[in-house]
C-alpha cells in the first residue's frame, strides 16, 4: 500500500538521548498511575511521549542552548506508531466480549455511554494529574479552527456505540468483533472521498475482502437475501467510526489526552442522555463502575494510542494496522463463551484475514 501520512504534519524534530528514553517510559507511568511525578532533571528535555517527532528522518538531539543534527532511519519511526495503533487495536478488542458479559446487568443504549464516561473521566484525571506535577503538554491546544471536527466527533461518538450495543445485544460476540474491521473499510473510503488520501490496488483488493467478509456474516443462513438486524446495527456504527476517525485525525496534532477526554465525555454524556430520554434505566453501582473501567482501558487508552499513531501514519494506514483487533476479539469471545463457529463464518474469517493482510503497507 502506498504510504500515507496524515494531514498538515510539519517535518519532525525528536530527541534519542537515553535521559528521553527514560522519559518516555515515566510518560507511561504516570498514564497508568498519574500521581507519579517526574523529576526535575528532566524537564528540559524533548520527550518521546510527544509522538508528533518521530514521523521524519530528521532528528535534532538538544541539551541547553546547543543543538547537533542527527539522522535516524524513518522505519524505525514508523516502528512506534505501528506499536501505537496495535495497542489501540488490542485494547479496544477487549471491548465487545467484555461488553457481551455486561450486557445481562447493564442495558445497552446506557452502557455505550457509561463507556465513553470511563474514557473521558480516565483522560481528565489523567490531564490534571499531569497538571498538578507542572508538566505541560508539547502539543498544541485545541483551536477554534478545529471546532467542526470535535463537533463531528462527537456526535459521530454519541450514535456509533448505541448501534454497536444494540447488535451486540443480538449478535455473537465473535461475529460483532469481526465486523468491526467494516470500520477499517469506511474509514479509507472516507478519507479518500473527503481528504484525498491515496488508496493504493493492493488496499482496494484488502477492502474488496474485507466487504466480502462482512456480507457473510451479515446475511441469515438458510434465508434468501435476508440480512441479520443486529448486524446491520454494527455495520451503521462503523460508517459512523469511519467518518469520525477522519475528523480525529484532522485534530490528530493536538494534545492527545485532551482529544480523548474531550471525545470521552462529550461523547458519553451525550449517549447517556439519549439512553436515558429513551427509557433506559442506570445501572447499579457496581456493574457500572466496572463498565466505565471498562471504557477507560478500551475506550479512554485505546484511542489515546489511536490519536498518537494517526500523527505518523494518517487515518487510512492507522485503520489498517488496527485490522488485528477484530481477531483478538474473535479469540477472547471464543474463550468466554465457547461458540462453536459455522462453515460461513470460518469463510468470512479467511476472506478478513486476506483482506487485514493486503491493507497493511507493502513495507
Amino acid at each position: 500500500m502506498a504510504a500515507l501520512v496524515s494531514r498538515g504534519r510539519p517535518h519532525a524534530r525528536c530527541d534519542m538521548r537515553p535521559s528521553s528514553v527514560l522519559r518516555f517510559v515515566l510518560e507511561l507511568a504516570v498514564l497508568v498511575c498519574p500521581g507519579i511525578a517526574l523529576g526535575d532533571g528532566l524537564h528540559d528535555v524533548p520527550v518521546l511521549g510527544n509522538l508528533s517527532v518521530l514521523d521524519a528522518p530528521e532528528v535534532v538531539v538538544a541539551r541547553g542552548n546547543t543543538a547537533e543534527a542527527a539522522l535516524i532511519d524513518s522505519s524505525r519511526a514508523d516502528m512506534r506508531y505501528v506499536g501505537l495503533a496495535v495497542a489501540a487495536a488490542a485494547l479496544y478488542a477487549l471491548s465487545v466480549p467484555l461488553s457481551k458479559l455486561l450486557i445481562g446487568s447493564v442495558d445497552p443504549r446506557a452502557l455505550a455511554g457509561l463507556l465513553y464516561l470511563g474514557a473521558g473521566a480516565g483522560m481528565w484525571a489523567y490531564l490534571g494529574a499531569r497538571r498538578a506535577v507542572g508538566r505541560k503538554s508539547p502539543s498544541r491546544p485545541m483551536a477554534r479552527r478545529d471546532a467542526p471536527y470535535v463537533v463531528g466527533m462527537v456526535a459521530l461518538d454519541v450514535a456509533a456505540p448505541p448501534l454497536l450495543m444494540a447488535g451486540l445485544a443480538t449478535t455473537p460476540a465473535e461475529s460483532v468483533s469481526l465486523l468491526n474491521n467494516f470500520e477499517i473499510v469506511a474509514t479509507a473510503l472516507f478519507a479518500r472521498a473527503l481528504f484525498g488520501e491515496a488508496i493504493s490496488p493492493r488496499l482496494w483488493t484488502g477492502i474488496t475482502a474485507m466487504t466480502a467478509s462482512c456480507a457473510l456474516l451479515v446475511m441469515k443462513p438458510g434465508v434468501a437475501l435476508s440480512f441479520s438486524p443486529g448486524s446491520l446495527l454494527v455495520l451503521g456504527a462503523c460508517l459512523c467510526w469511519g467518518v469520525e476517525n477522519n475528523c480525529t485525525a484532522s485534530i490528530s496534532d493536538c494534545d492527545p489526552a485532551l482529544v480523548v477526554a474531550v471525545k470521552g465525555a462529550g461523547s458519553g454524556a451525550g449517549a447517556l442522555a439519549v439512553a436515558l430520554l429513551s427509557g433506559s434505566a442506570l445501572p447499579e453501582l457496581v456493574p457500572g463502575l466496572l463498565a466505565m473501567l471498562l471504557g477507560f482501558a478500551s475506550y479512554g487508552l485505546s484511542i489515546l494510542a489511536y490519536v498518537w499513531a494517526q500523527r505518523g501514519l494518517g487515518a487510512a494506514r492507522t485503520s489498517a494496522y488496527y485490522t488485528v483487533g477484530p481477531f483478538i476479539g474473535v479469540a477472547v469471545a471464543w474463550a468466554l463463551f465457547g461458540e462453536a463457529p459455522d462453515a460461513s463464518f470460518l469463510a468470512a474469517l479467511g476472506l478478513m484475514a486476506l483482506g487485514s493482510w493486503l491493507s497493511l503497507p507493502e513495507h
